[in-house]
């Protein structure tokens, strides 16, 4: 035997030489041309993208926050004119506007006469005033050097400017025209846009961000001095994002040093304004440009070494093809606790590697129940032990389960566990399709219960998100279940109609790796995920199908139609709670008013004043009969 060994092993290793020197010819050879050639576009592909979702974000978030100043500009000058200009009610409206808009300082109407623009209407934010240590004859200063502007946004056109030069701070100014008493007028908004210039100064290390108007001047910049002085945008992109016709587009520029950038714009619909958003092209490009140098390099190294070494690696591979041989007998008998140490680098190192990563994924995968989880586990993104996200906590219940369950045990007795399990899988398989299409993690079911949560193992980005994204769950959980219970045979005992509560709650949640060594779960604990429990038993009382949080609300309610309800006192919160039930998407089809809600889910309404909402907490007290 040893004789055959002996003559088998040198062919081996004759063949390896020639074998290895041809494939690393090739496989070098075709990997460096993959590098410079295939590598380099997908590296490019990535890096627009990157930077377009980058410019497309910070957009986002100056639409967002314009159009929030305008908005609440129009609504107060439009609450004046309903309660007169020099009403006390009026004084009122404005003191309250500016209290909750400190960012806000000034908001005037000014009339065009013959060429003479005047203040008809003053609202002062004095507070902003003195903080920044302001005359107001520094408006009537701005006014006077853009008559031009008020000119043309007294015609119609919506404009802004940028204030530092003249203010002296970070503030920009809103033009917009404004008709009263049959004037057309021009409304003015001068604001601090510290806030916007924060959320632009986040877009990533080499990417930047920032933002002009319709002249090509700098709204928005990192560099202050630039703003302060009001100075004009001079990049070489700048002329093609003004002078095109789409609103948003990603393209590869020269700058007027001769560099190239990969640019993204987005127009904004106010203004005529433009968020810009470049990165180097030589950034993105130089760890290809690297990688291929290095591999040309190796190329010659490795080929050399491997001649060299490869007669004596022949001799290497039996041993650890031994080992692993026994490891895979060792996975047959139920035992994944391997110990294999890779002792070279090639093939049968990597093998060797790969069966132990292996047996830890078989390992991982007997201790999570979630799938998703548990690659996540596997591959280093979840560490042990627990960390503090912010998410959104989701919980559901099933109304009258115990009462349903019995009738099933009634009418078909020994078949009757069987039945309530596949009536309960058909129902969590249209409930679990809901998170997973909204990026949430399905933590537990809790008998006929649901628990999920958001902004965990997975994050669309940010808190506010990830919260309208468990809303949105929910809502696709209602609309699911509508249509499931139509498909149901009226008083149907083996199939009755299912209606369920859902209570969501946002904050700090610790979330990790909880269990013992021979099994974990990736789940999520402490007072938020209490509070999102006893929200959802509110829905009952209330006459409700989705409960919402305040925290949830204050991070999604301009995206959904809700309704206040009671607050309620909760055991161990100093403060009521308040509570909104969701009605629907904004804009999307369906109910629009909670009792329209109650009408498609046959909820009956409540007397709101004769509510206990205490009730779900008074029943788990122990020792309380009835």
């Amino acid at each position: 035997m040893k004789q055959e060994t002996d003559k088998i092993e040198r062919p081996i290793g004759a063949k390896l030489i020639i074998i290895i020197t041809i494939l690393l010819l090739l496989s070098l050879g075709a990997i460096t041309i993959l590098v410079s050639v295939m590598v380099s576009g997908d590296v490019r592909v990535t890096a627009e993208n990157s930077n377009l979702s980058a410019n497309r974000r910070s957009a986002q978030e100056a639409e967002t926050f314009f159009g929030s100043i305008r908005g609440n500009t129009l609504v107060l000058l439009d609450t004046i004119n309903a309660v007169g200009s020099f009403s006390a009610a009026a004084g009122l409206a404005s003191d309250y506007f500016f209290e909750r808009n400190q960012d806000i300082a000034f908001i005037g109407i000014v009339r065009n006469n013959n060429g003479s623009f005047n203040l008809i209407r003053s609202l002062v934010n004095e507070k902003f005033f003195f903080s920044n240590e302001l005359e107001f004859e520094i408006i009537e200063q701005f006014l006077e050097i853009y008559k031009n502007e008020l000119e043309r946004s007294g015609a119609g056109e919506t404009l802004l400017i940028n204030a530092a030069p003249v203010f002296g701070i970070s503030a920009i100014a809103l033009f917009y025209p404004w008709v009263e008493a049959g004037e057309q007028d021009t409304a003015i908004v001068f604001f601090s846009s510290n806030v916007i210039t924060e959320n632009f100064t986040g877009t990533g290390d080499v990417n930047l961000s920032y933002m002009i108007n319709d002249a090509g001047d700098y709204l928005i910049y990192s560099d202050y001095d630039l703003i302060r002085t009001g100075a004009s945008a001079e990049s070489a992109f700048v002329p093609t994002v003004i002078n095109s016709a789409d609103q948003s587009r990603q393209t590869l520029f020269t700058e007027t040093d001769g560099k190239r950038h990969f640019g993204a714009y987005s127009k904004i619909s106010i203004g005529n304004a433009a968020v810009i958003t470049t990165i180097p092209y030589d950034i993105v490009m130089e760890g290809t440009v690297a990688t291929t140098r290095r591999n040309i390099f190796l190329t010659g190294a490795v080929l050399f070494i491997a001649i060299m070494f490869v007669w004596f690696f022949s001799k290497t591979v039996s041993v650890p093809l031994k080992a692993l041989a026994g490891a895979a007998r060792q996975i047959e008998n139920g035992d994944f606790n391997l110990h294999l140490t890779a002792k070279s680098k090639d093939e049968v190192g990597y093998l060797t590697k790969s069966f132990q990563k292996m047996s830890g994924a078989l390992n991982v995968f007997g201790r999570f129940t979630n799938k998703d989880i548990a690659v996540k586990a596997m591959r280093g993104e979840i560490k042990p032990g627990g960390l503090p996200k912010h998410a959104t906590v989701f919980f559901s219940d099933i109304r009258a389960f115990t009462a349903k369950s019995e009738t099933f045990t009634n009418v078909f007795g020994e078949e009757a566990s069987n039945r309530i399990v596949l009536w309960l899988n058909e129902y969590f398989g249209q409930m679990v399709d809901c998170v997973e299409k909204t990026s949430g993690v399905v933590d537990k079911f809790i008998g006929d219960a649901v628990m999920a949560h958001w902004g965990t193992a997975f994050s669309a980005g940010s808190p506010q998100e990830d919260a309208f994204n468990a809303v949105r769950a929910a809502v696709m959980m209602r609309n699911a279940l509508h249509e499931l219970n139509s498909k149901r045979k009226k008083d149907d005992p083996g199939d009755p109609e299912i209606s369920i509560g859902c209570g969501l709650n946002s904050g700090i949640v610790t979330a990790g790796q909880i269990g013992s060594e021979q099994r974990m779960e990736y789940t999520v604990i402490g007072d938020p995920v209490n509070l999102a429990s006893r929200v959802e038993s509110l829905n009952k009382p209330l006459g409700t199908d989705i409960l919402i949080s305040e925290d949830t609300w204050l991070l999604t309610g301009d995206k959904f139609i809700t309704e206040e309800m009671p607050s309620v006192t909760v055991k161990g919160k100093e403060k009521p709670i308040r509570l909104f039930a969701v009605v629907n998407l904004k804009d999307a089809s369906g109910p629009q008013t909670l009792a329209e809600v109650r009408e498609l889910l046959g909820i009956k309404p409540p007397d709101v004043s004769k509510v206990d909402t205490g009730a779900e907490e008074k029943k788990y007290k122990i020792g309380e009969a009835g």
